[in-house]
């Protein structure tokens, strides 16, 4: 009896210890203005990437992502506008390449400053990119940018236009794609981008003043010169003085 309590004793099993996983939670907020910065920005990506995810909101979040991709939507809507408003035509179109202009501009910052998308472990993201580079946002300077070039040739939509922009912006942090600095430097860089592109605002009072003029003087040299034929007097010249 003694030698088979000892042979259990001898043969038990020893068990691991249990490994500790990391707590989940908003980010711990280090010392000093930059980690108090820093701890705004991961608090605010942490509240958005794991909060309000329910259906169909999550579902109508990630469309909205899908629709901002390569400035996708707002090439359409350029587009659309160029095919039904023939009398602006030219400034819809170039409105519609802003978009991707800006696509082009926001992967340049991209390289130069080289961060790195978020990463939340028990909150993976929920969409994919085509590089790892964050800031500043595609989405959000491609949206801002084409919203504010689109709002220039139709100011009545202006309202719509930054609506669809602003949803588009919120994905972003909400799918977990990127910190919402990465967001506010895109819609400032978009915004710079937008106001910077020329002929596209709706002709001022002084432009229509002056167009009107001109168009009068020509029709005024047309009646004149045909009334000058039906006398049989010779036509004037075009650079005639009078």
């Amino acid at each position: 009896m003694l030698k088979a309590r000892s042979r259990r004793k001898r043969t038990s099993i020893v068990r691991a210890p249990a490994l500790r996983r990391r707590p989940t939670g908003p980010p711990v907020r280090r010392p000093g203005f930059i980690g108090f910065l820093g701890w705004l920005d991961q608090t605010g990506l942490w509240l958005m990437r794991s909060r309000a995810h329910f259906e169909p909101l999550q579902t109508g979040m990630r469309a909205l992502g899908t629709a901002g991709e390569w400035a996708a939507v707002w090439t359409a809507i350029g587009l659309g506008g160029a095919a039904t408003d023939p009398s602006r035509r030219a400034r819809w179109l170039r409105a519609a390449a802003v978009g991707p202009a800006a696509i082009g501009v926001n992967y340049g910052v991209k390289v130069a400053v080289g961060r790195d998308r978020p990463l939340i472990e028990e909150h993976p993201p929920l969409a994919r990119a085509p590089s790892k580079l964050s800031f500043p946002s595609a989405h959000a300077t491609s949206s801002v940018a084409a919203a504010t070039a689109l709002a220039r040739v139709a100011p009545r939509r202006r309202a719509l236009m930054y609506c669809l922009a602003t949803s588009i912006c919120l994905t972003r942090p909400y799918l977990g794609m990127h910190y919402p600095s990465d967001v506010l430097a895109g819609v400032a860089l978009g915004a710079v981008l937008g106001r910077a592109v020329p002929r596209l605002d709706e002709p001022g009072v002084e432009e229509r003043l002056i167009d009107l003029v001109a168009s009068r003087a020509g029709r005024d040299d047309a009646s004149l010169d045909g009334a000058a034929a039906a006398a049989g007097q010779p036509m004037r010249s075009a650079g005639a003085g009078g």
